[in-house]
């Protein structure tokens, strides 16, 4: 006897890249920063949304990590990395992510667990004004490496030019 419940197939469901818009003018890396809607299944007993490796991002995840209890008025992240892609989603509150691509700046609010902002390499990130109970899920395409990260702003704005 099999411990395996036999589950019917879903159908293909797809996610879709919002077009941000831009607060300020920035680079064509600031603007490869895009909201992206997962797919989701509505059910009165409680919605499902999902993310399948190479299907829903522009990148296949390697790790993934969450951010919680993060004491009010407190900021997370403050750093850019050099090669890895990162996905940020707010599974439960809200919270802003900050970017800077070294030629402007662009701020997203998230709020939903069912959309997140894809951020390529060489983007400063920094997450602030977190809600209470705020949960952050980042998805990203490489293992933890020190090496990839970019600490400094100066250092960050010098790679830049």
């Amino acid at each position: 006897m099999s411990n395996l419940l036999e589950v019917p197939e879903a159908p293909t469901r797809t996610a879709t890249t919002r077009a941000a818009r831009p607060k300020q003018a920035g680079t064509s890396r600031l603007s490869a920063c895009t909201l992206i809607d997962l797919p989701k299944i509505n059910d009165p007993r409680g919605n499902l949304t999902f993310i399948e490796a190479g299907r829903h991002l522009p990148f296949k995840f390697n790790r993934i990590f969450y951010l919680y209890d993060v004491p009010g008025g407190s900021d997370r992240g403050g750093h850019a990395l050099k090669t890895t892609h990162q996905f940020v989603i707010a599974i439960s509150g809200s919270f802003d992510v900050v970017l800077d691509a070294g030629n402007g700046r662009q701020r997203f609010h998230l709020n939903r667990s069912y959309y997140g902002l894809y951020i390529p390499p060489m983007v400063w990130r920094e997450l602030d004004n977190f809600s209470s109970g705020s949960v952050a899920l980042v998805l990203a395409s490489d293992h933890y490496d020190e090496a990839d990260y970019i600490r400094t702003y100066a250092e960050f704005a010098q790679s830049c030019r």
